[in-house]
């Protein structure tokens, strides 16, 4: 009989980790905060089981996602032949973009959306490259555009129907460059709070900003010009971006100016992120930080968060970058916790996720980042961490203070733990243990759903959103 569980334990540990696998860190609670792997989908920990039969194998098209109300959303350049009905009434063919999309809570693959514009398969080049979410999710992509492309097009993305509603199409002005990454905060439906857009150029200083008032149009953000050439850099042997830089841009720390984009980043392949004021001048930079620190040449990808307890009174600013892109082990990014008045200059290093993979993606070079936040039991502020390396994988990591860990924003009071015939089912993915009466593990895995194989009693275990849950099972 225990002979059969234990067989039957790793048959059950096989299924589990196709679905739903960890990264098998245990990171270290430092300053009282705590970081837990929830799942990862990649080649360095799941590649057989899960991601080598997976849409973003081999996908160099497939170069950013975003993380918004409870799905994953990866957006893939020219995926599949479409045929469709041209302008002059024939059957013609195009490379459709897709959107594939999974659950947060889980990893699992739901679907790919077809992507259209004006009822018709979307296949422009590189048309979704970039794919994200303002600051009231709603879903938004923006195309590549060439140095000789003088405007940009903005879309807003339903994920319901995958069809693209044009936002706005934004000039570049007098100055015309190579664009790759976009940022967006605020609202781009202009109905809610304001807006701000911004891109840099490649291979040149330039960096581009449009804004827009709640309920007004996109002008210039620099004084009313499209673009500012940037004239500090690190390391400073830098004078310009090189390909695929990023912007990010900070959220004020006022009602006033919330989405205003006075601060932003602006992270480039040869150089590490620099926090910049809207005028141009460098707020910080890697300059005087821990050498061990600087993230290696090749990578980029910047975004911030913050957490705070209940009182609200202990607040915590941090900053997480990409660290590697192949070099280490490959796919990596650090969490750190900002110096005071949130410098660079004095943050100190909490984390660095594990390996996503070291597999080109093409030079695509961007690491997508983003959080949400939720609050637990107690009121603290619980984050939920994205990251995304084209070609390599993905995951979801839960960062929270005072000692509780919801994930996604599931709370500790929603903890739960069933058994429905011989399925164990959690409410949020969990590291589930089934011993038998004699005090030996039988099986475990982590995930949100567990076969138990063989009749008699166990006792089950897991640890979901930071609660410890019991419950005897008789089969």
């Amino acid at each position: 009989m225990k002979k059969f569980l234990l067989s039957a334990a790793v048959a059950v540990m096989a299924v589990a980790s196709a679905s739903a696998t960890t990264d098998g860190v245990k990171y270290a609670t430092v300053n009282g905060v705590s970081m837990t792997n929830n799942w990862v989908l990649d080649r360095a920990h799941n590649f057989d089981a899960a991601f080598k039969n997976s849409p973003l194998n081999g996908a160099t098209r497939a170069r950013t996602a975003v993380m918004a109300k409870g799905k994953v959303y990866v957006a893939q350049s020219e995926a599949k032949q479409a045929v469709y009905v041209n302008d002059e009434g024939k059957n013609d063919t195009v490379m459709q973009a897709l959107v594939h999309v999974y659950d947060v809570k889980t990893g699992a693959f739901e679907k790919s959306i077809p992507v259209t514009l004006d009822g018709k398969p979307y296949g422009a080049f590189l048309g979704v490259n970039q794919i994200g979410t303002d600051s009231f999710g709603h879903l938004w992509v923006a195309p590549y555009t060439s140095e000789k492309t003088a405007t940009i097009p903005v879309y807003q993305f339903d994920p319901a129907s995958g069809a693209l509603t044009l936002v706005t199409e934004l000039s570049k002005g007098d100055k015309i460059a190579r664009t790759d990454y976009f940022d967006v905060i605020g609202d781009i439906t202009r109905k809610e709070a304001e807006c701000t857009m911004m891109t840099p150029g490649t291979q040149v200083e330039t960096v581009y900003r449009w804004h827009a008032d709640k309920g007004g149009e996109f002008e210039g953000g620099f004084d009313g010009d499209t673009y500012l050439d940037i004239t500090e850099f690190y390391p400073e042997s830098c004078t310009q971006w090189s390909y695929g830089p990023v912007a990010r841009i900070v959220l004020g720390d006022s009602d006033d100016n919330l989405y205003a984009g006075e601060l932003f980043y602006i992270d480039g392949f040869n150089s590490a992120p620099i926090l910049y004021q809207n005028d141009g001048s460098m707020a910080g930079s890697f300059n005087g930080v821990d050498a061990s620190l600087v993230p290696a040449a090749g990578t980029n990808g910047v975004a911030e968060f913050h957490l705070g307890d209940a009182s609200g009174e202990n607040v915590k600013n941090f900053i997480v970058y990409s660290m590697y892109q192949y070099d280490n082990h490959g796919c990596q990014a650090n969490i750190c916790e900002l110096g005071e008045n949130s410098s660079l200059e004095g943050m100190k290093k909490y984390w660095q996720t594990d390996s996503l993979g070291g597999t080109s993606d093409g030079g695509n070079r961007i690491h997508s980042l983003n959080v949400e936040y939720s609050k637990d039991s107690k009121g603290n502020d619980v984050v939920t961490l994205f990251s995304f390396k084209c070609n390599n994988g993905m995951a979801v990591y839960t960062i929270s203070m005072g000692g509780e860990s919801g994930v996604n924003g599931v709370e500790v009071a929603d903890a739960a733990l069933n058994v429905e015939g011989n399925v164990v089912k959690v409410s949020a993915p969990a590291a589930i243990e089934v011993y038998n009466v004699a005090g030996q593990k039988v099986a475990a895995a982590n995930g949100t759903e567990l076969t138990i194989n063989g009749n008699g009693a166990y006792i089950v275990k897991a640890v979901v959103a930071g609660k410890t849950l019991t419950k005897k099972v008789v089969l």
